[in-house]
């Protein structure tokens, strides 16, 4: 809707100013008028000539959600109108985006769309499992209690992603120092000994020759190299984007040394939290597990979910098609197979969930203690390298004199 500047007096004759949302003039007028605002003066606001280019936008992020959520399920606990609530939380949003997009929801919500409609009309802001939970929470007329679920399970979902960020920044910093670093040596460093070492007149040992021959490639094919990183990186994420390239891949993950432990520890804590947030929101366990399977974030643990999926329409238990899967633990099917048989699935799935969150926050602190001495002995091993290597031609004419 478009927004109008007005000016006016009030009631006491004082002049007063502000910025409104109306369909158009006339209504922007009735607001006013109900506002008791006399002598109006109003236009519409200028148009931002960036407002229709993505790339300018203010970026929709997780936590913007988990606050919008928090709230909704506050102010709809306390008794308000969902189109009233949407109005008042879009009124008071300082990220313009989700300001638009919950805009657009209140108004398909005031022509008659269900709320979990409106908001698959947005799946870049409301993903599957958001817009089913809230269907589930229409439903079943606790939309309060699911809205507060939802904030839950957002906030250790985004409190695991931080987890996994943390473990890889380390690493991902120390390795891009350390090529930042070796580039400078050999390409600016080098070249300099070299210059005094032409002046010997003798052969100089094998290891100072490999490193001018490093410094002499890296002058005359840095870019060569850097373009070839470039065509590498792009052919692989082409490739994952691919059905069997992103399996392969995946797969590949999971079966690394150190890596694919934790991976699989966070692909597990991952379907136990969504799964069981999902059934204690009333989502019809078919439906809740095609949405874990599309949200897992890895081929291999969607396909198994998948079959999952379709072994319990067959009318099998659930703990059998997971074993068959080879992919989660077999102490994790022993206990969903136990909660499964007590009829509290949902209940096992938390404690699941909790009990890996507490192994990935183990796993993600081993895999530190493991990379930090690793990079040291990685960087002092490839400066100290460099440095031998450049001054034996000296020590060797020292010990000649």
């Amino acid at each position: 809707m478009p927004i109008y500047i007005w000016k006016g007096k009030n009631t006491y004759g004082e002049k007063r100013k502000g910025e409104l949302e109306a369909v158009d003039q006339a209504a922007a007028l009735s607001q006013l008028k109900r506002m008791r605002i006399t002598d109006p003066t109003i236009k519409e606001k200028p148009k931002d000539i960036l407002e229709n280019i993505p790339i300018f936008q203010p970026k929709i992020t997780g936590k913007d959600i988990v606050v919008f959520t928090r709230q909704l399920s506050t102010m709809i606990d306390a008794g308000l109108p969902l189109v009233q609530c949407l109005e008042i939380l879009a009124k008071q949003q300082s990220n313009t985006s989700l300001k638009r997009v919950l805009l657009e929801v209140q108004n398909d919500v005031e022509a008659g769309t269900t709320f979990a409609d409106s908001m698959r009309k947005h799946p870049k802001v409301f993903d599957n499992l958001y817009s089913n939970m809230i269907e589930a929470g229409e439903t079943g007329g606790i939309l309060d209690t699911i809205l507060a679920r939802l904030a839950t399970f957002m906030e250790k979902s985004m409190a695991l992603k931080k987890k996994i960020k943390g473990a890889m920044t380390y690493p991902v910093i120390c390795i891009a120092i350390s090529l930042l670093i070796l580039a400078i040596i050999l390409i600016f460093v080098i070249p300099v000994f070299q210059e005094m070492f032409t002046s010997f007149g003798s052969e100089l040992p094998v290891p100072t020759q490999i490193v001018i021959a490093m410094s002499e490639f890296a002058k005359s094919n840095m870019i060569f190299v850097i373009l070839g990183m470039a065509v590498v990186a792009y052919i692989i994420k082409k490739i994952y984007n691919t059905e069997k390239g992103r399996l392969r891949i995946d797969q590949m993950l999971l079966q690394a040394p150190v890596v694919g432990i934790l991976i699989r520890k966070v692909a597990v804590a991952k379907f136990t939290r969504t799964l069981s947030t999902m059934l204690q929101s009333g989502v019809p366990i078919l439906e809740a597990l095609n949405v874990v399977a599309r949200t897992a974030g890895n081929k291999v643990i969607e396909r198994a979910v998948f079959r999952v999926s379709d072994a319990i329409a067959e009318g099998r238990p659930i703990a059998e098609p997971l074993t068959e899967s080879g992919v989660f633990p077999n102490m994790v099917v022993q206990m969903i197979n136990v909660g499964e048989s007590v009829g509290a699935l949902d209940t096992m799935l938390e404690k699941i969930a909790d009990f890996y969150d507490e192994e990935v926050d183990q796993a993600v602190g081993n895999l530190t203690a493991m990379i930090e001495p690793f990079m040291m002995v990685f960087l002092g091993g490839m400066i100290g390298g460099l440095v031998v290597a450049m001054y034996l031609p000296i020590f060797k004419i020292a010990s000649v004199v």
